[in-house]
């Protein structure tokens, strides 16, 4: 039987090229059969990456069988998975977020969670000295997995791991790291040709606080502008995206990775009183700029106060 490898729905660029890191491996290293798959459209900076390193994009899978052996990476909440996860044999699982219950496994497996900030970097470090066998797009992938995840070493989420290991691809490579960050935040950046549903829901995470839903988006850009210029729509797509989704608010919050700092949409008055009491934040309008504030996982949802 062939393991199917895959992330969360949604796939950004970790969830995209770390499947494909890790079907290599167990192919190749390990003489597992495995296949890299998807659970939706990867993003613009995924799609890069796929273009940039000459990888087929993996297939979106419709439907997940029962008893299909599987292992799950970069992330580990059922909410981001098939609905009927527990219905396949979870062989392995391979995250750096913050455990979540609800998956259900038939045996003991390897489960292998770090708070680093990028699968990808967890990832090399399980392939030890396997890893001089990986091919150049191999590597391309896990190297720009860690680009993404640390937005070239901005994020808070930052380890003094995933910054040398991602130096140390880079040099295998020959890649200047900030020139290939910058391209890579530059296909980030166009999303033109999006819809308002398609951009709440491009990077985004379901987290319930304290009995309330919420969908919490993140989009990362080094042209905040274009995004912004397109705020009443995206406010007003919030009400039908969080009714088709089953949450109580659609909190969207647009990172200049630049400028490291966060614009917050604030629709309504409940998504005031979430920014003020969750960042201290004075609002006095339909947005409000938080300093500082680039990582959902480390500096959002933490926070996050009704």
């Amino acid at each position: 039987m062939t393991t199917l490898v895959f992330g969360h729905k949604s796939p950004d660029t970790d969830s995209t090229g770390s499947p494909i890191v890790w079907a290599w491996y167990l192919n190749e290293i390990k003489g597992v059969p495995a296949k890299p798959v998807l659970l939706g459209e990867p993003n613009t900076e995924a799609l890069f990456m796929l273009d940039h390193w000459n990888l087929d994009k993996p297939e979106i899978m419709a439907d997940l069988a029962a008893d299909t052996d599987v292992v799950i990476v970069d992330t580990n909440n059922p909410a981001e998975l098939p609905d009927n996860i527990n219905d396949a044999n979870i062989t392995g699982i391979i995250d750096h977020h913050r455990l979540v219950a609800g998956l259900e496994t038939r045996g003991p497996i390897e489960i292998n969670i770090q708070p680093l900030a990028c699968t990808a970097t967890i990832m090399w470090k399980m392939i030890g000295k396997d890893w001089a066998q990986a091919p150049r797009e191999i590597k391309g992938a896990a190297l720009s997995c860690i680009l993404s995840d640390t937005l070239e070493f901005r994020s808070p989420t930052t380890t003094q791991e995933d910054k040398a290991i991602a130096y140390s691809i880079a040099e295998e490579l020959g890649v200047d790291i900030s020139a290939f960050a910058a391209d890579m935040f530059a296909a980030k950046s166009d999303v033109s040709a999006f819809s308002e549903e398609e951009l709440l829901r491009m990077d985004s995470k379901e987290f319930d606080l304290n009995g309330t839903n919420l969908r919490v988006s993140v989009l990362e850009t080094t042209s905040p502008a274009p995004l912004l210029a397109r705020k009443d729509a995206l406010m007003g797509a919030m009400p039908a995206v969080a009714t088709a989704d089953g949450a109580a608010q659609v909190l969207l919050f647009i990172v200049d990775i630049l400028k490291e700092e966060a614009t917050l949409l604030v629709p309504n008055d409940t998504v005031k009183t979430i920014a003020e009491n969750s960042f201290g934040a004075t609002v006095s309008g339909d947005s409000v700029v938080l300093p500082g504030i680039m990582s959902r996982k480390k500096q959002i949802i933490p926070n996050l106060k009704m």
